[in-house]
């Protein structure tokens, strides 16, 4: 299929931070397969594996952790990409990279490292993310960071939209490599963000009633999962119902890509899109859910807010994980010699540098390290702190 009008072209890329040496170029690759590479071999995306999605440090091999939700999101993004006509290469790129700024123990941790940055500026894991991106994994000898291409770099920042409060770490890089906040991301940036959402409003769902948070009953007083689930049920009558559940899940990604689809091609030829330069300057989202599949959409995301991610249990757990993660602060801030000798020799005097330092190597940690290194700087961690 031959690109869109309107897609990103990643021989008119805006560049990179820092040029690229020719002698350096390994492959025919576009400059958004190099930037998916990057990311690929990267040691921050490699730590997703141990990062917590929704229970923090499962011992359960079947629960998704960043990595397989990461992993998931790609797929569904290169699936809505592809039917659009869009960069294939640079929505994957944006979804697999696209939670690489989340600390340990997932926004339980992000709180704890909020507050303890609370006098230097906070902490926000999008922002974290080209932090990483573009200052902390330095894999090359002539610069810092991965020195990714200013189509993905803007893509991250603005995944939700213009940026009119940039975060300190987000306003620094900016005014290092201008990324145009005020402006809406490509359509890339817009379809990887709503692959987010469609991959963890169903894939918590099976999860969460693997696990037990969730019963099925519940779920289906939600409209949109009962008519979902009274088709499987038709198709397939004498089906186990684990089997029939991974049904209703993968039917619920399927309506919503299908509705996505169609909804982006309605705005794009009502608004009579034809560059990427008109997506940019639309003032409001072009890839989106039709306004009904939206209202639902909406309403299972509440439903998982209420009956999964806020469930006693998990705000128990979060509770656990804010207090590991405030305690390593407190431990390295008042004594750095528990940093790595790395780390350690980095280390600034002065602040918010100190401060905003130690958090961007506790932000780095697994939740399994996090764990091991409060057992050796300050103690057993909370008993409870696994939910499943």
């Amino acid at each position: 299929m031959s690109p869109a009008p309107y897609a990103a072209d990643p021989e008119r890329s805006r560049g990179r931070e820092f040029p690229l040496d020719d002698r350096a170029m390994r492959g025919p690759r576009s400059a958004f397969q190099r930037d998916r590479d990057r990311i690929v071999h990267s040691i921050a995306f490699r730590r997703l594996r141990h990062k917590t999605q929704v229970f923090v440090a499962p011992d359960g091999d079947h629960y998704r952790v960043r990595l397989t939700h990461s992993l998931e999101v790609a797929q569904i993004g290169r699936v809505i990409a592809r039917a659009l006509g869009l960069d294939e290469d640079l929505t994957e790129a944006l979804c697999l990279a696209h939670d690489i700024g989340h600390p340990p123990f997932g926004h339980a941790g992000e709180e704890a490292l909020d507050a303890a940055l609370a006098d230097h500026g906070g902490f926000d894991h999008n922002a974290h993310t080209l932090r990483t991106l573009m200052r902390l994994e330095s894999p090359y000898c002539d610069h810092d960071g991965l020195n990714l291409s200013w189509e993905l770099l803007e893509g991250l920042a603005k995944h939700n939209g213009p940026v009119t409060a940039a975060p300190w770490a987000l306003a620094q890089l900016d005014r290092s490599f201008p990324l145009a906040l005020g402006d809406w991301p490509s359509l890339e940036a817009q379809v990887a963000a709503l692959a987010d959402d469609i991959a963890y409003d169903n894939h918590d769902i099976d999860d969460g009633l693997r696990a037990g948070f969730l019963a099925l009953d519940d779920l289906l007083a939600l409209d949109f999962v009962r008519d979902q689930f009274r088709s499987v049920a038709q198709r397939f009558p004498d089906a186990p119902r684990e089997r029939q559940l991974r049904e209703l899940i993968r039917g619920q990604i399927g309506l919503l890509v299908n509705d996505l689809i169609a909804e982006t091609r309605r705005r794009l030829a009502h608004e009579g899109i034809d560059d990427i330069a008109e997506v940019r300057g639309a003032g409001h989202a072009l890839a989106a859910f039709s306004p009904t599949l939206a209202v639902e959409e909406r309403k299972l995301k509440a439903f998982m807010y209420e009956r999964l991610y806020y469930h006693p249990d998990q705000l128990a757990t979060a509770e656990r994980a804010r207090e590991v993660v405030a305690a390593l602060f407190a431990a390295l801030a008042a004594n750095p010699t528990g940093l790595p000798p790395s780390w350690r020799e980095a280390l600034p005097e002065a602040e918010p540098q100190r401060s905003r330092h130690i958090a961007d190597f506790i932000a780095g940690m697994t939740d399994r390290y996090a764990i091991d290194t409060h057992e050796r700087l300050v103690g057993p961690v909370p008993e409870g702190l696994r939910n499943v």
